[in-house]
């Protein structure tokens, strides 16, 4: 197959290993070397995507990240599908399948083109705030077609092959960039004796090194960069990740890196030695230091038509034509603002092709590349520029005139100059994206017309990401960077002499980002800011004139700088036109904030092994082997396995939920049983404002709560509304230990970490969840006492020796523990703490101890029966984000004359939560006591009320008492605390209304006798 625009010579590509590939249904071929954009460039393909709004025809524009068009479809079966894949990223390799991610029915004849055409009248900016509100009912037709319409590519319907993963990493120097500065920085910072990591999101290092012409020491620059790579592969202390992009740089030196590990290689990972390898890796990197040497990107100048296939960046002729061998048509017209524009120019030359024109917009271009250039012939025509391209589906011809750049108009008649190529060059924006993720924003230097970063606290920049050019100072500039780093770190300077170069006489660059039109912008043909969301010159001044003055405004008015691009190649040229248009500055006007990710992360990297089973662990309790050998029936409470109930097996029957809960309720009730609460959180608190700490975050008094001394607390949002509920005990003045829900501690935990970094930094206090560490056994009955009597020592279990929330130290079952009197059934109960790994010793030592007083072990049914008897709600059951203390009947629980006002205070003061027509908690007893009404059944005071019926509440725990003999009900009711006795009605779907008797919450013992004795 041939490549019509391939070099017969020069590149790094390997002309002996060839490679096939298929894109849009057609073979071709390529070289190993290739990128997938190299690749189609050389078969002469010239549309490769349509522009997501418009559905114009795209072709290449760059050479790397900064690629708007070229985002591809990759993989040949539904599994291996990637979506949003830069063609200009990706590795060629053999049998590789790519397509166009829009575009029907195929990318050169797309139906959605003649939309297209007409897209600044039916799409003008903002047309989606605009268009489709009436009539809404054919909402759901609009939306089917603008679903059908927009995206970039689809997500695969089948498992994914492939397995990633994620390292965790530490490092003195990370060095972001392996082009001339980046690898001078990792020399120098490795020869200090720092660990290094560098990595480049290129195949290979060098950057602009790969496809330039510079001389080291009069030798060919890659033979420096072989050698600088030998010696630091040969380093123990250095890590090289080629084919790995930074995409994200977060406080403290945390940054993100994305190696695209085999990806290209085959669409799914290849097996080494048996073993899978992982397709991509996620290196989470805490860095001493960071040097920022990611060069900079070249912008494209904004001229009528500058979307058509055929235009590209200066810089990515270059590197076509330098690097793959690649010349990416035959007649070349240039524009340029600066003398960097002429290096493709003379490289078009080079390669034997045609250069009709440079444009140069300079009134009097004088630099040395302009003076070769005028040397070999090439026709310069100065203070003039590009002013529109014309053709459909590939550059045909380009108009150029003459401009007045401070004026913004056209000051001479165009000319018409016949080329299939069109190259402009407006300058280079150093990559400030990933200094800018913590929140600095970047300054303007008017002698670079570019912003470079300000730079949070350890990284250093060197090179063009600082705004340094020359080859020379940017050598120098990383070498003293890595030296820098290296000696923040903490080592010693080491020497390195950096190779000769010969330095490059420029002649300064002028200021164009938008060529002016001979008709105003909002009537000349398209000129194209942001290639990827289609957002125009147009589109931008349209958006100013709608007072859209902010730049984060008409960001997200005209879509600029969104999706996979994030702005790298149009966000400065639409922030000088937005200036223009407005009157102001550039530094006026400002930047848009950049995020993470800088290139699209796959989900698979993100999660790493982390997924199907391991996507939401499940946690076991130190006891869980015992619970499953006695064949416990578990449920999911938060990400832990709890014994749900303990069914037995009598005469050959196994007994249902129903029979094990009634025979485990009646064993605590009259005898003896055993919980698991390992699963509660704990948190384990201290310093010495953990006193005062308490005291703001629940909602009663924790001043004076004595050592050995247990008290429940209630935790409240700041809205009022109760979040949490728990015991906290006492175990010095300056330490606590707090417990929460199962399913609620790491909230918690983030709460409480929350108030105190961001409310109350003043406070001397910390947090350390020890939810793992101490496994938690409830022994609960009448018979509780004798038991512990035989398995405790050093602790005093007499009543007025050891009273109802107290917790005591010594050992159970030779075990040293905690030992707590907390009931969460009503009956004398204590808890007994130990840490984790010996829990199995002390629990079976309680059955064999318990076997005498028929120790009958209980699940969470069993808790949730006993515990709803005595009225003890659980949060997020009974609760449910609306509900305050008062509500639940729990007034004894708020101290509202603290000194220090508690989280929510404030918002119980508020009118709506003193209504009486709250819904608010309370007991239900069903008329017929073999009822057990449904969880969620609605409450309505007249069931003979034409439907929509009025509900007045809710059932939020219902169950069947063999104690009380007969359903009952915890509920809220609208004003329910002064419906005592009333009657109220549950419709159910089946027709039946159910009726039922407000009552008390506490349904057993209300005066607590049972769990004081």
């Amino acid at each position: 197959m041939s490549q019509p625009n391939r070099l017969d010579t020069g590149g790094l590509i390997d002309r002996s290993r060839p490679l096939r590939f298929t894109f849009n249904g057609k073979e071709y071929s390529g070289f190993h070397g290739d990128t997938l954009a190299s690749a189609l460039l050389a078969n002469g393909v010239d549309v490769v995507n349509r522009s997501f709004k418009y559905s114009r025809p795209r072709g290449i524009v760059a050479a790397g990240a900064e690629e708007p068009n070229a985002v591809v479809q990759l993989g040949h079966t539904e599994a291996e599908q990637v979506p949003n894949v830069r063609a200009t990223q990706q590795a060629l390799f053999e049998g590789l399948t790519a397509r166009s991610t829009n575009g029907w029915p195929n990318v050169q004849r797309d139906l959605m083109g003649t939309i297209g055409k007409l897209g600044g009248k039916l799409m003008p900016p903002g047309f989606y705030y605009k268009t489709f509100m009436a009539p809404a009912s054919l909402w759901m037709t609009y939306e089917r077609y603008i679903r059908k319409s927009a995206g970039l590519g689809r997500s695969p319907l089948e498992r994914d092959p492939d397995i990633y993963d994620r390292i965790n990493r530490h490092c003195e120097v990370l060095v972001i960039g392996a082009g001339p500065a980046g690898l001078a920085a990792a020399l120098a910072a490795s020869r200090s004796g720092a660990r290094v990591i560098l990595c480049d999101e290129q195949e290979r290092f060098g950057g602009s090194l790969l496809d330039g012409q510079a001389l080291l020491d009069d030798r060919p620059a890659l033979q420096w960069v072989e050698q600088v790579l030998e010696e630091l592969a040969a380093n123990p202390e250095v890590t090289l990740l080629p084919r790995t992009t930074a995409n994200g740089y977060h406080d403290h030196n945390f940054v993100t890196l994305h190696e695209r590990r085999s990806e290209h290689l085959a669409h799914c990972a290849p097996r080494v030695e048996g073993r899978r390898q992982s397709r991509s890796r996620l290196h989470r990197v805490r860095a001493a230091r960071v040097v920022l040497a990611t060069g900079a990107h070249e912008r494209p100048l904004v001229y009528a038509g500058n979307d058509v296939p055929g235009n590209l960046l200066c810089s990515a002729v270059s590197t076509y034509i330098r690097r793959y061998g690649v010349v990416p048509g035959k007649r070349l017209v240039v524009s340029t603002s600066n003398d960097d524009g002429y290096r493709a120019a003379l490289d078009w030359l080079d390669a034997g092709r045609e250069v009709v024109a440079v444009a140069d917009a300079r009134p009097a271009p004088d630099g040395e590349l302009v003076e070769i250039a005028r040397a070999r012939g090439i026709r310069i025509l100065p203070g003039s520029a590009v002013v529109e391209a014309r053709g459909e589906q590939r550059v045909a011809s380009a108009r150029v005139a003459t401009i007045d750049i401070d004026a913004f108009r056209v000051t001479g008649a165009s000319e018409t100059l016949d080329c299939d190529t069109l190259a402009s060059s407006g300058g280079f924006s150093p990559v400030i994206h990933l200094a800018s993720h913590t929140g600095t924003r970047p300054s303007w230097r008017d002698d670079l017309i570019a912003f470079v970063p300000n730079l949070p606290r350890g990284m250093l920049a060197a090179g063009a990401a600082g705004g340094t050019f020359g080859l020379a100072e940017v050598l120098a500039e990383g070498r003293d960077a890595g030296l820098e780093a290296a000696s923040q770190a903490g080592f010693e300077s080491a020497e390195l002499i950096l190779p000769a170069v010969a330095s490059r006489r420029d002649g300064a660059a002028v200021a164009l980002f938008q060529v002016p039109h001979e008709k105003p912008t909002l009537r000349a043909p398209k000129q194209f800011v942001d290639l990827q969301n289609d957002v125009t010159a147009a589109g931008i001044e349209l958006a100013t004139r709608e007072g859209f003055e902010s730049i984060e405004h008409v960001k997200r008015y005209t879509a600029m700088g969104f999706g996979t691009d994030q702005g790298k190649l149009g966000n400065i040229n639409g922030m000088a036109i937005a200036a223009r248009c407005l009157g102001r500055s550039i530094p006026e006007v400002g930047t848009t904030v950049f995020r993470p990710n800088y290139t699209p992360v796959t989900f698979g990297a993100i999660v790493g092994r982390y997924c199907g089973a391991l996507f939401d662990p499940e946690r076991y309790s130190a006891l869980h082997q015992w619970h499953v050998e006695q064949g416990a029936e578990f449920e999911d409470v938060g990400q832990w396995k709890r014994p749900w109930y303990f069914p037995r097996t009598v005469n050959g029957k196994r007994e249902t939920l129903h029979e094990a809960v009634m025979r485990e309720c009646r064993a605590v009730r009259e005898g003896v049983g055993i919980l698991d609460a390992s699963t509660l959180g704990k948190i384990d608190i201290q310093g010495p404002d953990a006193r005062e700490f308490l005291g703001r975050i629940y909602t009663n008094k924790w001043a004076k709560l004595g050592v050995g001394k247990v008290r429940y607390g209630l935790m409240c949002k700041d809205d009022g509304m109760v979040m949490d509920d728990g015991t906290t005990s006492c175990l010095a003045e300056d330490h606590f230990l707090m417990t929460t829900t199962t399913g609620g501690a790491a909230g918690v935990l983030e709460w409480l970490e929350l108030w105190h970094q961001t409310e109350w930094p003043e406070l001397d206090v910390s947090f350390t969840s020890v939810t793992d560490h101490w496994a938690t056994m409830t022994v609960t009955g009448p018979m509780a006492r004798e038991l512990m009597r035989e398995l405790t020592e050093g602790i005093d279990l007499d009543r007025e020796a050891f009273r109802f929330m107290d917790w005591r130290e010594g050992k159970v079952a030779g075990v040293p523990a905690r030992v707590f009197r907390i009931s969460f059934t009503g009956e004398l109960a204590y808890e007994i703490n130990v840490q984790a790994h010996a829990a199995m010793h002390v629990w079976k030592a309680l059955f064999a101890h318990g076997e005498k007083y028929d120790l009958t072990p209980y699940g969470t049914e069993t808790m949730h029966v006993l515990r709803a008897e005595k009225g003890f709600i659980i949060a997020g059951q009974d609760t449910d984000g609306s509900v305050t203390p008062e509500d639940l009947g729990m007034q004894w629980a708020v101290g509202y004359d603290k000194p220090f006002s508690w989280v929510g205070q404030r918002a119980l003061t508020r009118s709506d939560t003193a209504r009486q027509d709250r819904k608010q908690l309370v007991g239900l007893k069903p008329r017929d006591p073999s009822v057990v009404l449904e969880e969620g059944a609605q409450i309505v005071l007249d069931p003979d009320h034409p439907i929509p019926m009025p509900m007045v509440g809710h059932v939020t725990s219902s169950y069947y008492s063999p104690t009380l003999e007969t359903g009952f009900a915890l509920a809220v009711v609208k004003g329910g605390h002064q419906r005592m006795g009333e009657t109220v009605y549950l419709p159910c779907v089946d027709g039946k209304v159910h009726e039922a008797e407000i009552v008390s919450t506490i349904f057993l013992d209300p005066k607590g006798e049972r769990q004081n004795v």
